[in-house]
C-alpha cells in the first residue's frame, strides 16, 4: 500500500508545483495517472481539430500495457523529478 499512498501523495502536490511544467510533461502525468487509475485506453480517438483530445489519447495510448503498478511508480518517479526542477 506504500505505492498507492506515494501515488496519492504525488497526485496532490502535482497541483502545487510552483511552475507549470512543459506540455510534454503534462502529457506524461496525464498518461501516467490515467494508466494507474484506469488502465489501458478505450474507445475511440477523437477526430477533427479536438488537438488537445487528441494528444491527451495519443498520450495515454501509448501506455497501453504498462501495468496500474508500473504506472503509478513512474507518475510519482515523474512527480519527484518535476518537484526539484519547478519547486
Amino acid at each position: 500500500m506504500a505505492l498507492l499512498e506515494d501515488f496519492n501523495t504525488a497526485v496532490s502536490k502535482s497541483k502545487e508545483l510552483a511552475k507549470r511544467p512543459s506540455n510534454e510533461e503534462l502529457l506524461d502525468l496525464y498518461a501516467l495517472f490515467k494508466q494507474a487509475t484506469e488502465g489501458d485506453v478505450t474507445g475511440d480517438r477523437s477526430g477533427g481539430f479536438d488537438f488537445k483530445a487528441i494528444a491527451k489519447f495519443d498520450a495515454w495510448a501509448g501506455k497501453k500495457g504498462i501495468s496500474k503498478e508500473d504506472a503509478m511508480a513512474h507518475y510519482v518517479a515523474l512527480m519527484s523529478k518535476l518537484q526539484e526542477a519547478y519547486s
